[in-house]
């Protein structure tokens, strides 16, 4: 009896939902992040499909917003173009297991030639793990006013 006790939670860890093993991994939201990023800036299809969830709401700095299928098609027709994110802060908080925001600001430099435009940004994401994958479902971000030049920061 006492060894079956000793079994039983071992027993249980196995009968958890895929999802909860993999859930609590700073690491893995990291990687995705990236990921998606490379993706975003590569414009490729298949890199897309692969980070982006289905249910993608994608709210720009602007307050356009765009689904997966509308975000995908101005990347890979070349509509919408990243050239470089980078990341002054990036925090992830995991809400449930399963569901993971990220918050931070960052830079970005969008457009196809000369002169880019550059975004200061304020953003909040999530990622949620689908079929043992995170991917990104959603995105809203706001611009970060620039201080007036000879301003106190």
């Amino acid at each position: 009896m006492k060894s079956l006790l000793r079994l039983l939670p071992i027993i249980a860890l196995t009968l958890l939902p895929p999802f909860l093993w993999a859930a609590s991994d700073p690491a893995a939201w990291r990687a995705a992040d990236d990921a998606r990023v490379a993706a975003m800036i590569s414009a490729d299809p298949a890199r897309l499909a692969a980070t982006i969830s289905d249910e993608l709401l994608y709210v720009h700095s602007s307050g356009s917003t765009d689904t997966k299928a509308s975000l995908t098609a101005a990347l890979t027709s070349g509509r919408t173009k990243y050239n470089t994110i980078k990341y002054e802060q990036r925090d992830f908080r995991e809400v449930v297991p399963g569901l993971v925001l990220m918050t931070g600001r960052g830079r970005f430099t969008l457009g196809k030639a000369a002169p880019f435009t550059e975004l200061h940004l304020s953003f909040l994401a999530a990622y949620r793990l689908e079929q043992g994958v995170w991917r990104f479902i959603a995105w809203q971000s706001c611009r970060i006013p620039e201080p007036a030049a000879g301003a106190k920061r």
